[in-house]
C-alpha cells in the first residue's frame, strides 16, 4: 500500500530486499516475485507476514476453491497468486503507482489457464470503493497493511465495504507498535476478531475477523 520504508528496517539489514528475485514454492508451483526495493520501497518486496499468510491459505485454513477473495496492499502480489493457485477468483489490488510491477507478478506467476482466474486492479482505500460492489467478496485477505496510522480509518471503511456478514477477513502482521494494537482495538468495534495462527519464527500473528451480528450487541 504505501511507498515509504519501514522504520524497523534500519536495523534489520536489507540484503534480501535487495534481491532481485524473491522464490517460494506454493501450492507444487515454484513461484518467483520480482522485486524492486528502489522504485517503489515497501510495496515492491516481499515481507515475511505475505509468506506466513500464504503458507496459512495453503495448510487448508480456509476453502478457496471457487472463493471469491480480494487481496487489499498487495505490492508484491505473493499472496493473490497463492490464492488463484488454490482454486480462488482474486482480485489483487494497490494503489495505481504498484499497479503495473504487480501485474507482471501475477502474469509471471500464474499458468495460462489459472490467469482468468486473477484481475488486477487499482483499490486506494475510501477513496474508489464504488468500483467494488457492496460485500462484493468471500474472503478478504491483507499481509502487513497495517503500519500507517493514518491510513488506519480508510482501512477500516474498506473492509465494511468489502465485506458481507458471511465474509472472513484475513490480517496478518507483525506488532510492531503501539499504533497496531490501537487499529486492532478499532477493528474490533465493528468485527468479532480472532487470533488465527501465530508463527513464532517470523513472529507474525494472523487476525480473523468477520462483521459483527447487531444482535450480538443487545
Amino acid at each position: 500500500m504505501a511507498l515509504v520504508p519501514y522504520e524497523e528496517t534500519r536495523g534489520m539489514g536489507l540484503q534480501k530486499f535487495h534481491q532481485p528475485l524473491a522464490t517460494f514454492s506454493f501450492a507444487n508451483h515454484t513461484i518467483q516475485i520480482r522485486q524492486d526495493w528502489r522504485q517503489l520501497g515497501v510495496a515492491a518486496v516481499v515481507w515475511d507476514a505475505a509468506v506466513v499468510l500464504s503458507t496459512f491459505l495453503e495448510m487448508g485454513a480456509v476453502e478457496l476453491r471457487d472463493c471469491s477473495a480480494v487481496e487489499l496492499g498487495a505490492g508484491t502480489g505473493l499472496v493473490g497468486i497463492v490464492a488463484a493457485l488454490l482454486g480462488a477468483h482474486v482480485t489483487i489490488t494497490d494503489r495505481k503507482v504498484a499497479l503495473e510491477f504487480l501485474k507482471s507478478n501475477v502474469q509471471a506467476n500464474l499458468p495460462p489457464h489459472i490467469q482468468p482466474k486473477a484481475v488486477v486492479k487499482e483499490l486506494t482505500w475510501g477513496h474508489n470503493l464504488g468500483n467494488f460492489s457492496p460485500g462484493e467478496f468471500d474472503l478478504i485477505l491483507g499481509a502487513d497493511i497495517i503500519y500507517l496510522e493514518e491510513t488506519f480509518t480508510d482501512l477500516l471503511q474498506t473492509l465494511e465495504h468489502l465485506s458481507s456478514n458471511h465474509s472472513v477477513i484475513l490480517l496478518a502482521c507483525r506488532i510492531r507498535y503501539e499504533r497496531d494494537n490501537n487499529f486492532l482495538a478499532m477493528l474490533e468495534k465493528r468485527f468479532t476478531v480472532s487470533k488465527a495462527h501465530y508463527d513464532p519464527e517470523k513472529d507474525v500473528h494472523i487476525y480473523k475477523a468477520q462483521k459483527r451480528n447487531p444482535r450480538d450487541d443487545l
